[in-house]
């Protein structure tokens, strides 16, 4: 018996989507609609490099989302805390799906213009600068405090999950049916996302909604920078992806090493998966790290360090396990991230703060692949990818020693067993809807304070 509770603490805590059926629909939804994307991203950065043979033209993808990104998710934060966010994500996943179609139509059409791939592809990142922070405000919402470590991680598995399946798919539909299809499969996976947030209860600011505008936006900044640890976080997970993101480079690399087959392509952007899928399969021990910070610089270290062994890696076989060992860094340190950010962040500031968080996680790895896609055009492949995976290293180091705050923090105890349900809450007049969940607030300030990427 007491083996089999080892085994069990091992695994990633189901809790949250035991206790809450809303979470568990919100997440399956989510997942489902995620390997839609992966096969738009996968056929995008081919469809580039195919026309232009440019690991620079592929790295300038990377800028024409990454800009809008971090523009407008920091800006329409504090709209998010205003409003009924349920509605926010509803809308703007049907105009996700609407520019997923464009990219299918184009495709289909044969147009071929690079310039308008950007454009589309930066619309994506405009919609999706609103989209996804307010979707991460849901989960506060819907599981207890004391589980938000197992939701994160779970959040981090459906990601990786997608990551794993979707290039691999992507890779055997291209190679079938041409890249055209997986456009066409992403627009229609949309409809998973839309059912799983459809069911939900409103989800408006639990103030009752503060103000909007440049003051809002002003006072959102500022609570991220006055919690010492959430800057640490942030800053270093853009270090990490900011230097040694590699995407941009695989296709190259696949060409140089591997034989430009769509196969290989596929494989290599599920390898960087199959090791976060695993990682977060096997996250128990990382949902009860209380040295949150601290587990964030060392999963950067090996993240770093995974990178760097893959640049070196001459056989596919090799450079499959160096990009797994990096996923399985990548993903420690999201779940250690997410679980201290929205920790420490009361409901009035999380559209705000979530804004951030995704400008961080979704924007600055973009820019990640201009670097990468830049050093590797005047250099080398090999040398964008060393150079990015040492340089992530160094870089966890010197936050570590700049920011002692993020290494010193402890999160607040371990997480509480799950309660005996209590009565079921009255519903919401949505007729859709199903009753009300529990509404949680995150700890505030438990320690001094409390607490990769594509959401």
């Amino acid at each position: 018996m007491r083996r089999v509770k080892i085994i069990r603490r091992l695994f990633v805590d189901i809790t949250p989507l035991r206790e809450s059926p809303a979470y568990r629909r919100l997440w399956s939804g989510n997942m489902l609609s995620s390997v839609g994307g992966q096969l738009t991203q996968y056929a995008t950065i081919l469809q580039i490099f195919l026309l232009t043979r440019s690991s620079l033209a592929v790295g300038l993808l990377g800028l024409a989302v990454a800009v809008p990104t971090v523009l407008v998710s920091v800006a329409g934060g504090a709209f998010l805390d205003t409003a009924d966010r349920r509605v926010i994500v509803l809308v703007t996943t049907s105009g996700q799906a609407a520019l997923s179609a464009l990219l299918a139509a184009q495709a289909f059409a044969g147009l071929g213009q690079v310039w308008l791939l950007y454009c589309l592809c930066a619309g994506q990142a405009v919609v999706g600068g609103i989209n996804a922070p307010a979707r991460a405000t849901f989960m506060p919402r819907l599981v207890r405090p004391g589980q938000l470590p197992a939701g994160a991680a779970l959040q981090t598995l459906s990601m990786y999950a997608s990551l794993t399946v979707g290039p691999a798919a992507a890779g055997l539909i291209t190679a079938a049916a041409g890249l055209r299809v997986c456009y066409l499969v992403d627009a229609l996976s949309f409809g998973f996302a839309l059912y799983g947030v459809g069911r939900l209860p409103s989800m408006r600011p639990q103030a009752g909604g503060g103000q909007s505008g440049l003051r809002a936006i002003r006072q959102g900044l500022a609570f991220v920078g006055r919690k010492r640890m959430i800057l640490g976080a942030l800053v270093a997970d853009s270090s990490a992806t900011f230097f040694g993101m590699p995407m941009a480079l695989f296709p190259a690399i696949n060409a140089e090493r591997f034989g430009g087959h769509a196969e290989t392509l596929g494989l290599l952007t599920t390898a960087f998966a199959a090791g976060g899928i695993a990682g977060s399969a096997l996250s128990g021990p990382v949902s009860r790290v209380r040295r949150q910070g601290l587990g964030m610089l060392v999963a950067g270290t090996l993240w770093g360090a995974g990178l760097v062994a893959f640049g070196f890696a001459g056989a596919f076989w090799l450079a499959f396990l160096a990009l797994a060992a990096a996923g399985a860094a990548d993903v420690s340190s999201v779940v250690l991230r997410t679980a201290l950010v929205q920790a420490v962040t009361p409901d009035e500031f999380q559209g705000r703060v979530m804004a951030v968080n995704y400008a961080a996680g979704g924007g600055v790895p973009q820019l990640g692949n201009l670097r990468a896609g830049i050093v590797g055009g005047l250099t080398s492949p090999t040398v964008g990818v060393v150079s990015g995976g040492l340089t992530a290293v160094a870089g966890a180091v010197v936050i570590g020693l700049f920011i002692p705050a993020l290494v010193a923090y402890q999160a607040p105890g371990a997480p509480v067993r799950p309660r005996e349900p209590g009565p079921r809450p009255a519903s919401d007049s949505s007729p859709s809807a199903e009753p009300e969940p529990a509404i949680h607030s995150p700890a505030l300030d438990p320690s001094p304070e409390s607490g990769r990427r594509t959401g």
